[in-house]
Parts: structure tokens; sequence; C-alpha cells
């Protein structure tokens, strides 16, 4: 059985800036060789994004972080979505119209915020086409996008594969082949009542988060043996419990709602293939062959933000454009206690360049374990690799200047 490392990237919306400076540090570890670690690359909601855009240029694996890094390190919210005054003032009276007046409108708004530019952002950054051509030379063996369907209620995830990867269906779980493109990556990052749900042959979609039991499965089902999985979820602490003695804000609940769909899957299906694994070491593979039991041990290997990203973000609060701010202010995000939602919305390169640092110090943190993941020589990696003081997130202009010109030259 060949072995094949895949790559699962979760939802968050801004929180997957946290991603790339995961990846980042993955980068410096493997080196500048144009082999791609991952053949097998999984993601949802705006893991489905970084996943995808890094599956189009695999076949040169550092150049392909340096661009997702680039893009994610300039991010600013109207790139994502409109956050004009007008376009927001629209959303709110619409919203607002709908309470009152709902039973008089035929439909009532489709989304709190237009996600247009987003659209517009995938097809100019993200060659679908070179998804194709990565499978045929090999570089990458899988891909896929998972998004939710809102009338059969089941969670698909859409793959690009090798013929040897077949379709597959559990309990309301089904993998369905296709060719990527940006529909299938708006429909997995459509966050509910946020952005609007993304109609894909004859069902609409909404956010991949929501009614996935097994975030890790699609790379189970395309072929992994090892799988790290890039969370940016809850801290070890996020769950440690506190008086509250004022009335949740609104912001507070669509917060813990959020979380409730992002982030509570993947630690239950750590912990489910984890108890897996730990039943099929107890069989000798002889027996197991004997027997006909087809399970395998899988490893895994699984890095989360080790600070709150909810506090991170309310330290940005004031990065976003005024009428974002008032709005969310109205809902009570400006405060700390309702900052977990904006930490999904604030698509400001203060927030996701600091969110970027975090994850590529958390990595490094985890050097060792993720040196012999990527089965690398320990001692080249340590000839290599040359510690920073102040981590990704101090990149210079310089530095930053000369991404740019590799991202322009590559996409001459």
């Amino acid at each position: 059985m060949d072995d094949r490392a895949a790559l699962v990237l979760t939802g968050g919306g801004a929180r997957a800036a946290y991603q790339v400076g995961v990846l980042w540090a993955v980068r410096e570890l493997w080196g500048r060789r144009a082999e791609n670690p991952f053949p097998i690359l999984c993601g949802t909601s705006a893991g489905a994004i970084n996943a995808v855009a890094l599956a189009s240029h695999c076949q040169h694996f550092d150049q392909s972080v340096r661009r997702l890094a680039w893009i994610w390190r300039h991010f600013h919210a109207h790139h994502i979505y409109r956050s004009d005054t007008l376009s927001v003032t629209k959303s709110a009276l619409a919203w607002g119209g709908t309470l009152l007046w709902g039973w008089l409108l035929k439909r009532g708004p489709r989304s709190l915020l237009d996600n247009a530019p987003l659209r517009a952002l995938l097809n100019e950054k993200v060659d679908f086409a070179g998804i194709g051509r990565a499978i045929e030379s090999g570089a990458l063996y899988a891909v896929s996008a998972t998004c939710s369907g809102y009338a059969t209620g089941e969670s698909l995830t859409f793959y690009e594969a090798a013929e040897s990867v077949r379709p597959w269906r559990r309990a309301a779980r089904v993998g369905v082949p296709t060719r990527l493109n940006a529909e299938h990556l708006l429909a997995s990052s459509a966050i509910p009542f946020v952005f609007p749900a993304i109609r894909i042959n004859r069902e609409y979609f909404g956010d991949g988060s929501m009614r996935q039991l097994a975030p890790v499965s699609p790379a189970v089902h395309m072929g992994a043996t090892r799988i790290l999985v890039i969370g940016a979820g809850r801290a070890k602490d996020e769950t440690r419990r506190s008086r509250g003695d004022s009335y949740p804000s609104p912001a507070q609940i669509a917060g813990h709602a959020l979380s409730s769909i992002f982030l509570d899957s993947l630690a239950v299906d750590l912990e489910r293939l984890a108890r897996i694994n730990s039943t099929v070491d107890k069989i000798p593979p002889q027996l197991r062959e004997e027997l006909g039991i087809g399970l395998k041990p899988i490893e895994t290997l699984a890095i989360s933000p080790s600070e709150r990203l909810d506090h991170l973000a309310a330290r940005h609060f004031k990065a976003l454009p005024l009428p974002m701010r008032v709005m969310l202010r109205g809902v009570g995000a400006g405060s700390r206690s309702g900052s977990a939602v904006l930490s999904y919305l604030l698509f400001e390169q203060s927030y996701t360049r600091a969110l970027i640092d975090l994850g590529y110090r958390d990595a490094m943190m985890r050097r060792a374990e993720l040196i012999q993941f990527l089965r690398l020589d320990p001692a080249t990696v340590k000839a290599s690799y040359r510690p920073r003081r102040s981590g990704f997130g101090a990149m210079t202009a310089e530095q930053d200047a000369e991404i740019e010109s590799e991202i322009g030259a590559l996409s001459a």
C-alpha cells in the first residue's frame, strides 16, 4: 500500500490564516524541493479555499505556499465581502425590514453580507485547471472541498482525484467526483446567515462545517495513510468555566453557535480515530489479513492555536472598516465577550498577519513531530533551519516585495 500523506484544513472564516502560518513552517522544514509533501488535500469552508489554492500550484510546493501567504498577509475585508457604507446600510435595512414587514415580502434577504468580491478573487487567483495538470503529473493524488446540502442535510465532499479514488456513501456523508471550481469553494465557505448559499446542480449548499460529523473521513476515503490536521479552533484553556453575570449579547450567542459548527466535530472525530487506531494496533497484521479486516492504523498529527483567537481578534477590532465596526458593535461584537464572531469575519491584514505568526510559532514548537510526520532527516533539517526571534509575522517589506515579484513571474 502506498504511503500517502494528507493535509486536512478545517473551517473558520478569517481564522484560516492560522493554517498559512503552519504551512510556512512546513515549507521551511521541507526545504526548497519542488515536490508536494501532501498528495491528498482536504478542506472545509475557508480551509477548502486554502486546500484548493495549494492544489492548483502544488507542482511547486514552496512557491504555492509563498503565493498563499502573500495573499493572506495582504487581506482586507473588501476582498471578501462588500464593506462600504452603502452595502452595509442596505443589508441592515433589508434585515430590519424583514423582521418588521416580512409577511408582506415575497422573499427576504439571502445573507447578511455580499461576498461577490470573494468570487472575483477566487477566479483571479486560483488556477482551477492546474488541479488536473497536477493530478496528471503525479504531484497530486486528490483534493476535496466539503459542503453541506440544505435540502438533503447531507455532508457532500466534492473531489477531484486520480481514477483509482472511488465515490463513497456513508450515513449522511457522500463523496462525489467533479471538476472543482469557484462555486464549490463559495458553497463550502458560505457561513450560514452571513454569506449566501450556492446552488450546485439541483441543490443549495452552505458551509461544509455544518453537520460534518467526520471531518477527517474524506482523507481516509481518498487513501491517506497519515494525516496532518490544522485546526483553527479552541486553545486548550478556552473551555475553562467562567462566571457570567450578564445576559449574553447576540454576538456572543452567534459566536457560540459558530464555534459549535466549526470546531466541536473535529475534536470528536480525532478522538474516534485514536480509538480505532488503538483497537487495530492490538490485532496483529497477519491476523487482520486472515480475518479480512481492512482497517489499518492511520498516523495523525493535529496542530491548533495555542492562544484564544477571539481575544486576539478583539485587539484588532479597529482594523475593520467603519461601517462594519458600527454594525458589529451594535450586536455586541465590539466587546471581548462577543469577539468570537469577530474572529471569523475580521479579514484585515493586521489580524491575519498575527494569525500567521501564531501558526508559524505553534508549528515550530511541534517541529520534532512535524519532521517525523514528513519523513525528513532531522540532521538535514537542523542544518538548514535558522529560528527567527519574532516569527513569520515580522516579514520585512523587502521580503513582501520579493514574494510579490515571484507571484507576478509565476502568473506571467
